[in-house]
């Protein structure tokens, strides 16, 4: 499929979603590839279909082929003609026919040649003789990384004298297979660190996986009841424990080494595991001071449950659905749907027969631990109830009625709340304010215990909520607007739980943290983008304790363990909070508990709970480095560079690790945070299996079927209804399934993509133009390759003020480039980055420099034999340092062509393009006045493509004859010097330079203004349409009255002469002679047409 290029800010669409744009740079303007000249015309402007685009595509690449056969055949010509001599001279064989000869060598291609040898793995990649004809993802792609690995040329030395840069990846979940989320990390961090190894950093990126607690434990216990029909409960902690390794050594990690498919240069050998011994000893090292600190603690409190994991889980683990109206919704464990949405109420009958008072609620089996029904205390009708009780329906127990103005809207039903203090969040404020008593009523996977009574005991949750209800002989239900919270993980419904479980103090450290990102004085943290700035002040300043406990098998087992005291009179583990001690193992755990209970008999028992996932991760930049020991890694490198990472985890992750580096590592764990924006579909949908947009990196890079696509759905575990939709949503999005883009451009796209604000809304087909973009890049070195020849040899120095005019040229927007790509990634603005360096490439070296230096290697031109050399030197510099600049973007397909180009003599050569000097701008590249002559060479070239575009309705690639109509001798003077550039891009037959008031307008010609001094001039051989000339003009006429009389009513306002700075004056007045002059050329072109027309008839 061929490409149509937009301009910079939106570099690459296909052409079925293609846009007019207008374009602010000149060279911007000359959209079209090397191996052509012809400008593209209105009518190929037009939305193509993918048959036309192919068949572009295909002729495109014949006219390449047969460009260099004909170079092939010349080359073999000559050389059959120095033979022939040779044999006349008697110094040879006998003559033979060069036509003969050149036409069997052309066909005697050994297609052998265009192909990579095999490498073996981990040797430096073997390259074909040839390059070959078509750029391949696959086959570049292929034996570089295992090279690069194997040379170590990612690994960091910690004794380096070179500046420390440090990036830790945020670790994947060992369960986890690459997403496009991950891809996006990587291509970011990837270009981050190649980058600053190239610019003479010592760089580090740390890989790593987290153990992802709550995942990992769910895929085995899954696995477990699949394979043999048992619960974990079934087989026992410690063997769990031990099949959750196996798993982890036999499966876990895949996605480490789908990274390495991306490119990504981690460090392998500094790879880790947060449960692996080094960052277990860091865990509970980590724990320990913190409590020793006071930091930790232990209470008990409200927390989010879930009944199937039978634990609590966090706040990011739990999404809340609103649900407007009577829902019924599928709950783990339940046979059929359970309704949620609606308000049921209910009396209470109340002491001494008092009456009754009636309350209501959405979870009406809460009531069986009720202890306390609260009204407002300015509530007339209820003054009455103050002090008394309620009497519970079913056990008799005493309920107070209690005041309370903060929880109590008297507006609101009937001004009457239930209070269950152990079940809900609100409920549980108000246990506490009224020192209620808290009645936990429900088991650890959700049925109901002694507590609810013996009529429901051992009843699921749902199912005692329809047992109370009948009881009750309910008064009314009714719709009821709610929120919902379900478990990410199972899709269980939360049940708020009164649980003990251990926590960190945020108070002091979560104001250390905040200090430390808005403290001008102290500012020791960057967010960029800015913006997330506030939330982390928002977050921080409302901070709440760290519940950090979880009740699973997987995990860090926390460092605490229960004393009991013979002398207890409560036995079960936790009666007591003053019984817990802290320690880093049993042994020291009993040497305190002997110093704490002196005398005392007691049993140590470890606590059964492990740590929350994000206790660990929070601690990674400290444990990769090796800490709490005082490695050489640790003196190095931390605190480490830059975070990257998204913004969800702001304050889940970021947050955790700045307030635990600082208190436990001295200091801010990094400087820098980069939050990528995270994915959505080309819709801008959020990616979900259901919907069928779920796009695997893998298969972007491979290529990948609709049938592939569609089996990959089959394999989950959607229901029917549900794969129907997806497999729609796969058919509109992917009609022909996922072209194979390669890794480059996958890469290219998620970091050009970074500019759209919080999210991407990503579109296949831009990766599928970057990955033809590729092959542009390779026909560019295909094309060199031939210009330089074999014995080529680059200079050691350039010096661009002997070069051609072209040559300056490319120089010097090469250098702008550099300092704007460089300028750019230390911006983070890593979009600008990518699309300045596409730039160059696309719209200045291919589309200008390369076709503008064709004419030096037309034939031996013994004219252009020191042009000739100039354009080889530029050439080779252009390529080389181009590929440099690129690299860290796409570092495949640079490495490969960096490779093949030839390099000087008697000079070492690096072994990989990644291990060079990235480049940086050179003082006497730049040449203003250079760039402003190509400004005015190509605004001229455009403006004669329009023309013909418009003149030639066939044979478009007709060389026509033209003529520049100049307003001074300066601006003939510059036409004249580059009069071979704009006969070369514009391929015309001929140029002619005409003065004004020396020359008149040549007749039966065409006229496009390339600017006020400029004017071009295209005829052809036949009539032009002088009716479309005219209207043309009247257009033009219409355009610039508009401008004038604008400016006119602004020069004319009352007090213009006397408020408005002189400047500004002189500007405006300026700008109306330019448009008078124009107005005036205008209206004379009109009349010359008049009288051709005239005379014609």
């Amino acid at each position: 499929m061929s490409l149509l290029f937009l301009r910079r800010a939106k570099p690459l669409f296909l052409s079925r979603y293609l846009s007019t744009f207008s374009s602010p740079s000149p060279t911007n303007l000359l959209r079209r590839s090397f191996h052509g000249s012809a400008t593209m015309s209105e009518a190929e402007k037009k939305i193509l279909t993918e048959e036309e685009l192919e068949r572009k595509k295909k002729k495109d690449d014949k006219a390449k082929e047969k460009e260099l056969k004909k170079l092939k055949a010349l080359e073999k010509a000559k050389l059959a003609e120095l033979k022939a001599k040779q044999a006349k001279d008697g110094t040879s064989a006998p003559k033979k026919s060069a036509k003969k000869s050149s036409r069997r060598d052309a066909s005697d291609e050994n297609p052998a040649d265009f192909v990579d040898p095999e490498t073996p793995l981990g040797d430096k990649k073997r390259l074909s003789s040839q390059m070959a004809k078509q750029y391949s993802p696959a086959a570049v792609e292929k034996s570089w990384y295992a090279w690069w690995e194997k040379s170590d040329l990612f690994k960091a030395d910690a004794k380096s004298s070179k500046p420390p840069f440090v990036i830790v990846l945020p670790p994947p979940n060992v369960t986890g297979a690459l997403h496009i989320g991950h891809a996006l990390t990587s291509a970011i961090e990837d270009t981050i660190i190649r980058w600053k190894r190239m610019s003479g950093y010592n760089a580090l990126w740390v890989p790593g996986m987290d153990h992802a607690g709550i995942a990992t434990q769910v895929v085995v216990e899954k696995k477990l009841m699949r394979e043999r029909g048992l619960t974990r409960h079934d087989v026992g902690r410690e063997e769990f424990v031990n099949e959750v390794w196996k798993w982890k050594n036999q499966h876990g990690g895949t996605i480490l080494t789908q990274l390495r498919r991306l490119g990504a240069s981690l460090d392998w050998s500094r790879e880790c595991f947060t449960m692996d011994e080094p960052r277990s000893k860091a865990v509970t090292e980590g724990f320990v001071r913190l409590y020793k600190e006071g930091l930790i603690y232990r209470d008990i409190r409200l927390v989010n449950w879930d009944c199937v994991l039978r634990t609590a889980v966090s706040d990011v683990e739990v999404e809340h659905i609103d649900i407007k109206e009577k829902t019924l919704l599928n709950v783990p464990g339940y046979d059929k749907p359970v309704e949620f949405g609606l308000l049921t109420s209910f009396a209470y009958p109340l002491e001494g027969g008092l009456g009754e008072v009636v309350v209501a609620t959405t979870r009406v089996e809460t009531m069986l631990g009720d202890t306390a029904i609260a009204i407002h205390p300015d509530d007339a009708r209820y003054k009455h109830l103050h002090g008394k009780f309620a009497v519970h329906p079913f056990n008799g127990r005493k309920i107070p009625i209690i005041c309370d103005g903060i929880l109590v809207d008297p507006n609101f039903g009937t001004g009457c709340v239930k209070i269950t203090p152990a079940h809900d969040p609100n409920d549980c404020e108000v246990g506490k304010r009224h020192d209620l008593e808290f009645i936990n009523i429900l088991t650890d996977d959700g049925k109901i215990n002694t507590n609810g009574g013996s009529d429901f005991t051992g009843m699921p949750r749902f199912a005692a909520r329809e047992a109370v209800l009948e009881a009750l002989n309910k008064k009314r239900a009714q719709n009821n607007e709610m929120r919902l919270g379900l478990c990410q993980r199972t899709g269980d419904v939360i049940e708020p739980m009164i649980k003990p479980q251990w926590y960190v103090n945020c108070s002091v450290i979560g104001k250390e943290a905040l200090d430390v990102a808005i403290n001008d004085e102290n500012k020791k943290l960057e967010f960029v983008p800015k913006q997330y700035t506030a939330e982390w002040r928002r977050w921080l300043e409302n901070i709440r304790d760290w519940c950090i406990s979880r009740q699973l098998w997987w995990g860090h087992r926390i460092p605490a363990w229960y004393a009991a005291l013979e002398e207890d009179e409560r036995k079960e583990v936790g009666a007591y909070n003053d019984h817990w001690v802290v320690a880093r193992t049993e042994e020291e755990a009993r040497k305190e508990a002997a110093d704490k209970f002196s005398g005392k008999k007691f049993e140590l028992t470890q606590d059964q709970d492990v740590l929350d996932t994000w206790f660990s991760s929070g601690l990674f930049p400290l444990s990769v480095l090796g800490w709490p020991d005082e490695t050489e890694d640790f003196k190095a490198f931390y605190p480490t560079s830059v975070l990257e990472t998204g913004h969800d985890i702001l304050f889940f992750w970021v947050a955790r690790m700045v307030m635990m580096g600082m208190k436990l590592g001295g200091d801010v764990p990094f400087s820098k945070v980069y939050f990528h924006p995270m994915i959505r579909d080309a819709h801008g949908r959020k990616m979900s299996k259901s919907l069928g947009n779920v796009i695997d990196p893998l298969e972007v890079i491979n290529g990948v079927t609709l049938d592939a696509l569609h089996k990959r759905l089959e394999e989950g575990n959607l229901d029917p209804k549900e794969l129907v939709v997806a497999k729609e949503g796969q058919v509109k999005d992917f009609p022909n399934g996922i072209s194979e883009c390669g890794a480059d451009a996958l890469r290219f796209a998620l970091v050009s993509y970074t500019a759209q604000s919080d999210k991407i809304n990503l579109d296949i087909l831009r990766v599928v133009g970057y990955r033809q973009w590729c092959n542009k890049l390779w026909n560019a070195v295909r094309f060199a390759m031939m210009r330089l020849g074999d014995d080529y040899s680059p200079p050691l120095t350039l010096s661009p003020e002997t070069m051609p005019f072209s040559c300056q040229w490319i120089l010097s927007v090469l250098n702008k480039a550099i300092a704007k790509t460089v300028e750019s990634l230390n911006a983070f603005e890593f979009s600008d980055a990518a699309n300045t360096v596409y730039a160059w490439w696309q719209y200045q070296f291919c589309d200008v420099y390369i076709e503008a230096i064709k004419p030096y290697f037309a034939g031996d031109n013994p004219a252009f034999a020191s042009e000739r050399a100039h354009a080889q030197h530029a050439l080779w510099v252009s390529l080389e340092t181009g590929l440099r600049l690129l690299h860290p973007l796409m570092p495949f397909v640079t490495e490969e062509l960096w490779q093949r180009l030839p390099s000087t003599k008697n000079t070492e050569r690096k072994a990989s393009i990644m291990i060079c000097d990235y480049p940086s701008a050179i003082e006497n590249w730049t040449n203003e006045k250079v760039e402003t002559e190509m400004e005015t060479v190509l605004a001229s070239v455009k403006c004669l493509r329009a023309l013909r575009a418009g003149l030639l309705e066939k044979q478009k690639n007709e060389r026509l004859p033209a003529f520049a109509l100049c307003e001074n001798n300066v601006t003939s003077e510059i036409v004249k010097s580059h009069e071979l550039e704009i006969r070369t891009l514009a391929n015309l037959s001929s140029l002619e330079v005409l003065l004004k008031g020396e020359h008149a307008a040549p007749p039966g010609s065409a006229v496009e203004a390339v600017n006020e001094n400029l004017k071009v001039y295209l005829k052809v051989n036949r009539a032009i349409n002088t009716e479309a000339e005219q209207e043309k003009i009247r257009n033009k006429i219409d355009e610039l009255q508009k401008q004038k009389e604008k400016l006119q009513k602004v020069m004319s306002a009352s007090g213009y002469e006397e408020k408005v700075p002189a400047n500004i004056k002189e500007d405006n007045a300026t700008k109306l002679a330019k448009i008078l002059q124009e107005f005036d050329f205008f209206e004379k072109e009109s009349a010359r047409l008049v009288a051709e027309t005239g005379n014609e008839q």
